[in-house]
């Protein structure tokens, strides 16, 4: 047996050891629906769709054609073609995962469904610009990095970043401060001064639900990413989501 092999084959004994029943297995809702149980955390992209609530703010992760949690957006959609819930959702993103033609993040480019957007880059999903540009939804693109940044803030308590970045770009308050359309007139950059220099704050906001896609979860609720394709803000996002109450 090879090495490769060998780490493979403990890391499998690790898991099976995870994926026996306990005794100390903690009790939880799988659903709005069902009864307290001592159970594991494995539910259904439906029962999942299930939690999420009216105006939530929403990460997702993935980045271009990589990491999308097709089958959780595909759910929200659903019930919401079903249901008309949830509605004003607030999205926030830092790379949109799609493929411009409805996949990815674009499964949830519904009027109604949203509220506002957040992100730095959205080339995979025409279909929000649309949106934007009609004020059907409210609308702020940022820098990448003080997204990526925001969301260790939030995961920290910390009140968000204070950067040079975005200082005399569209995301500098003395031009728009990211806002994209007529209905966007909330502040989400302020400008301030320490130690006699100029910076920009960007700041925090909680956030409710994370849409993440990992290679291997346990009943606990652990999950790992070691075969995805990239490694971006996974773990900031799924912590600013716990920080948040969410």
């Amino acid at each position: 047996m090879t090495v490769q092999g060998a780490i493979s084959e403990h890391r499998l004994h690790r898991l099976a050891q995870h994926l026996k029943p306990s005794q100390n297995q903690p009790r939880l809702v799988l659903s709005r629906t069902s009864t307290p149980l001592t159970a594991h955390k494995v539910i259904t992209a439906e029962e999942a769709a299930l939690l999420v609530k009216d105006g939530s703010t929403i990460t997702v992760g993935g980045f271009v054609g990589s990491g999308s949690p097709e089958a959780l957006l595909a759910a929200i959609r659903t019930r919401f073609e079903n249901e008309q819930h949830p509605r004003a959702l607030n999205l926030v993103w830092g790379i949109s995962v799609g493929d411009k033609q409805g996949k990815g993040l674009e499964n949830l480019a519904r009027e109604d469904l949203l509220a506002s957007l957040t992100f730095a880059w959205t080339g995979t999903c025409p279909a929000f610009l649309k949106l934007v540009k009609e004020n059907k939804v409210q609308a702020w693109n940022l820098p990448l990095g003080a997204i990526s940044h925001l969301y260790r803030d939030i995961a920290a308590g910390k009140p968000g970043p204070i950067m040079k970045i975005g200082m005399g770009t569209f995301a500098d308050p003395g031009s728009k401060g990211g806002k994209l359309n007529a209905i966007t007139t909330t502040d989400k950059v302020e400008a301030v001064r320490l130690g006699g220099q100029s910076y920009l704050w960007y700041k925090a906001f909680p956030i409710q639900v994370a849409l993440l896609r990992g290679t291997v979860a346990d009943v606990y609720g652990n999950i790992t990413v070691e075969k995805e394709s990239l490694l971006c803000d996974q773990l900031a996002q799924a912590m600013a989501v716990k920080n948040s109450g969410g």
